[in-house]
C-alpha cells in the first residue's frame, strides 16, 4: 500500500495525464484551491480520509489511489470500449464502420457515459499525452476551459485531441507542446467537440 506522500504523487500523476487544472481538481472535490495546492507542493500532508473524494474526482478507486492489487475484479465485470479511427462529419461517434477494435476495461473503474478510445497521433500534445498513446474519451458537446478535448475538424475525417479555451464566440484549440500553433475555429473551419479526455495509457 501506497504512503501518503505516494498517493499524493499517484493523484498529481492523475491530475496531468486528465488535463485537469488544480482550480477543477479542488471544484470537484469541494476543497479550496489554496488546500489542494497544498497537497500539491507537498507544505500539507495529504489525509487519507479525503481519498474517496479525490479517488471519485479522477474517475479511478480509491484502492487504485492506494496502490492495491485490482485482481479480484471478475472477469464478468469488463466491458468493451471501442477504439475509433476515421470518424466523418455527420456521423454518429461510434458508428460500426468507425470502429478499428476494442479495449477491456473494468465496468467499476468508468465513469459514467458514451465512452471510446482514440489513439493520439502526432507530438502536439506532449509530455501531456504522449504520441501513439491510447486516450480515453466521454462523449459530451462541450468541454471547460483548460481541459483536453476530442475534436473534429469539419475539414478532416480524424479527431484531433487538444486543450480548449473559449474567446467569445470563438474556440481555441492549443496543443501542449510549444513547438505548435494554436487552431482558431471559424465560419470557415468549425470544430465540433466530441468528448472529454479522461485519462490515456500508452501500453495496451
Amino acid at each position: 500500500m501506497r504512503s501518503n506522500t505516494e498517493v499524493i504523487d499517484q493523484i498529481i500523476e492523475l491530475t496531468k495525464q486528465q488535463g485537469l487544472s488544480i482550480s477543477e481538481l479542488a471544484r470537484r472535490t469541494d476543497m479550496a484551491k489554496s488546500a489542494v495546492s497544498k497537497y500539491f507542493n507537498k507544505s500539507r500532508e495529504f489525509p487519507l480520509n479525503r481519498l474517496e473524494k479525490f479517488a471519485q474526482a479522477l474517475n479511478v478507486s480509491a484502492d487504485e489511489l492506494l496502490g492495491l492489487p485490482q485482481n479480484f475484479h471478475p472477469v464478468t465485470d469488463t466491458v468493451k470500449i471501442p477504439v475509433l479511427g476515421v470518424i466523418a462529419c455527420g456521423e454518429p461517434i461510434t458508428a460500426q464502420e468507425n470502429i478499428i477494435g476494442y479495449i477491456d476495461e473494468i465496468k467499476d473503474e468508468l465513469p459514467n457515459g458514451n465512452l471510446f478510445y482514440l489513439e493520439a497521433k502526432g507530438k502536439s500534445m506532449t509530455p501531456t499525452i504522449p504520441d501513439g498513446a491510447k486516450v480515453l474519451i466521454r462523449q459530451q458537446p462541450d468541454v471547460e476551459d483548460g481541459e483536453i478535448a476530442a475534436v473534429l475538424l469539419t475539414n478532416e475525417n480524424e479527431a484531433t485531441l487538444k486543450r480548449i479555451k473559449h474567446s467569445h464566440d470563438l474556440i481555441i484549440l492549443s496543443p501542449d507542446n510549444p513547438e505548435f500553433q494554436p487552431i482558431i475555429s471559424s465560419k470557415e473551419n468549425p470544430i465540433q467537440i466530441l468528448g472529454k479526455a479522461i485519462r490515456y495509457t500508452s501500453q495496451l
